[in-house]
C-alpha cells in the first residue's frame, strides 16, 4: 500500500504538483488528428489546464490558453483565420506560439499587441495523434515509439473519457492477473473478439516477472499450460503513462486471420484533471493495414460522446448474463469491463486502504518507477526515457508477445529470436 502522501504525490497532476511536473517532461497526446478540423477550434483540458486546439491557415496545429488575455472570452468559440485564432469578442488574433498578431481596436501605430502573449505549447502530429509538450524549456526529442515509425494505415486511434484518476487506468494495464476474471467469458458470444477462457482462466495465479528497460519496464505473466509448457504474455509499461500489450486483432477475424505476433494495443492514460482522464486506445499492426472500419465498429463512440454503459446506470449489468455468459454481466467489450473496475473505485482511489498480493508486482513496480522519476525531476535530474536526441533508440526492444513456451525456456529471453513490436 501507499501512504496518503505518496498517493497524492502520484495522483495529483495540476501544474506545480510533483507528478504534474513529471508528466510535463514528456510529449503527451491532447487530441486525435481527426478531431481538429479546419476552421473549428476545440476546447481541451490537459492536466487541469484549460486550452484550445486549432489549425492555422497552413494546416498546422496550435495549442494555446483557452481564455483570451483581453477580456476572458473562451477562445474555443473563435475563428481560425489570418494565420492564427481570432477572438470573436473584439477580434484579437493569436498565433500558434501565443503571440498577439492583431488588436483591431487599437491604433495602427500602437505596440500594445507586442506586449501581449498567451500560454502556448508546441504541437506535432504522428499517426492520428496530436501531441503537445507542456513542460519547461526546449522540448525533448519526439519519442521513437514503434507505431510512430509505421505507415499511417497500420495504426488506428481513438480516445475514451474515463471518470477516474489516470493512475487507476494505468495500473490496470500492468495487472495481468485480472485477465483471469474481469474479462472471462463463461460462454463465448458471437461478437467476442477475444477468447480469454483458456489459459488465463485455468491458471488464475500467474508468476509475474518484471524487467527494467530504458523506456520503463517489461512485464512477463507466466501461466501453467500443461504438457511441460507455459503460456507467457509479455507486456510493457512505457514512461510515464503508456502501455503496450497483446489484444484482439485490428482486422475482422471473419475476413482475415493474422498472426498474434503481428499486432498489439497501446493505452495512453492522459489526465484531463485529477478526477478524469482520457484513455487513448491505439491498435497497431506491423505487417499490413489495420481495418479502420472494423475498429470503428468495435469503438463506435466519438470522443466526448456519452457512453451507453456507465457508472450512473451500473454499466447496464445483467445478472442473468453474469450467471451464464460473462464474468461481469456487462457484455463482451473489454473497455466496459475496465471502466467498471477503475471507475467504481471512486474518482481518486485511496491506496492506503488496499492489501496487495504477490500478483500485484506490476503495480508496486510501476509506483516505485514513477516515484523515482518524480524525485529525479524535483532534484533537477532527467527522468527515465526523456531524451534530447533519438539516439540510441530506447524503444528498440519494446516487444509484445503471448506465446506457448517450453517450461525449460528462459522466460526473459524466448522472444529475442523473433521480431520486435
Amino acid at each position: 500500500m501507499l501512504t496518503p502522501q505518496q498517493n497524492a504525490r502520484l495522483t495529483q497532476t495540476d501544474r506545480g504538483t510533483p507528478c504534474g511536473d513529471l508528466m510535463r517532461r514528456y510529449w503527451q497526446p491532447v487530441a486525435l488528428s481527426r478531431e481538429v478540423l479546419p476552421f473549428a477550434p476545440i476546447p481541451v483540458r490537459v492536466m487541469g489546464e484549460e486550452l484550445v486546439l486549432f489549425r492555422d491557415d497552413d494546416g498546422l496545429t496550435g495549442l494555446i490558453g483557452r481564455v483570451c488575455p483581453h477580456r476572458g472570452v473562451d477562445l474555443s468559440f473563435g475563428r481560425c483565420e489570418d494565420g492564427g485564432l481570432r477572438c470573436v469578442y473584439h477580434g484579437w488574433l493569436f498565433a500558434r506560439d501565443g503571440r498577439c498578431l492583431e488588436q483591431p481596436g487599437e491604433s495602427v501605430t500602437s505596440s500594445f499587441k507586442d506586449r501581449i502573449r498567451t500560454t502556448a505549447y508546441p504541437c506535432i502530429e504522428k499517426n492520428g495523434l496530436v501531441l503537445a509538450y507542456l513542460g519547461p524549456g526546449t522540448p525533448p526529442a519526439i519519442p521513437t515509439l514503434p507505431f510512430f515509425q509505421l505507415p499511417a494505415d497500420r495504426v488506428w486511434a481513438t480516445r475514451i473519457l474515463q471518470e477516474c484518476n489516470y493512475l487507476q487506468g494505468l495500473e490496470g494495464d500492468v495487472d495481468p492477473q485480472h485477465l483471469s476474471f474481469l474479462h472471462r467469458f463463461l460462454e463465448i458470444s458471437p461478437d467476442a473478439v477475444r477468447d480469454t477462457t483458456t489459459f488465463t482462466a485455468k491458471d488464475p495465479a500467474p508468476d509475474i516477472v518484471v524487467e527494467d528497460t530504458a523506456f520503463g519496464f517489461r512485464l512477463y505473466a507466466v501461466r501453467d499450460a500443461g504438457s511441460e509448457q507455459n503460456y507467457v504474455r509479455v507486456s510493457n509499461f512505457v514512461m510515464p503513462n503508456n502501455s503496450a500489450f497483446a489484444a484482439g486483432p485490428p482486422v475482422d477475424p471473419k475476413v482475415e486471420k493474422i498472426d498474434r505476433s503481428t499486432h498489439y494495443r497501446m493505452h495512453w492514460h492522459v489526465p484531463a484533471d485529477d478526477r478524469t482522464h482520457w484513455k487513448y486506445e491505439l491498435a497497431v499492426r506491423l505487417d499490413g493495414p489495420v481495418d479502420q472500419s472494423y475498429m470503428q465498429r468495435l469503438f463506435p463512440h466519438e470522443p466526448g460522446d456519452a457512453l451507453e454503459r456507465n457508472l450512473a446506470n451500473r454499466y447496464l449489468q445483467d445478472r442473468n448474463e453474469q450467471r451464464t455468459k460473462t464474468f461481469t454481466g456487462i457484455g463482451s467489450v473489454f473497455n466496459d469491463h475496465d471502466r467498471l473496475a477503475t471507475e467504481s473505485m471512486g474518482p481518486i482511489y485511496d491506496r492506503s486502504r488496499e492489501h496487495l498480493g504477490g500478483t500485484d508486482r506490476g503495480l508496486t513496480h510501476l509506483r516505485r518507477t514513477l516515484l523515482t522519476a518524480i524525485e529525479d525531476v524535483a532534484a533537477g535530474r532527467k527522468p527515465l526515457a526523456v531524451q534530447r536526441t533519438a539516439e540510441p533508440d530506447i524503444y528498440d526492444d519494446l516487444v509484445v508477445r503471448e506465446q506457448m513456451v517450453p517450461c525449460s525456456s528462459e522466460v526473459r529471453a524466448f522472444w529475442k529470436a523473433g521480431a520486435h513490436a
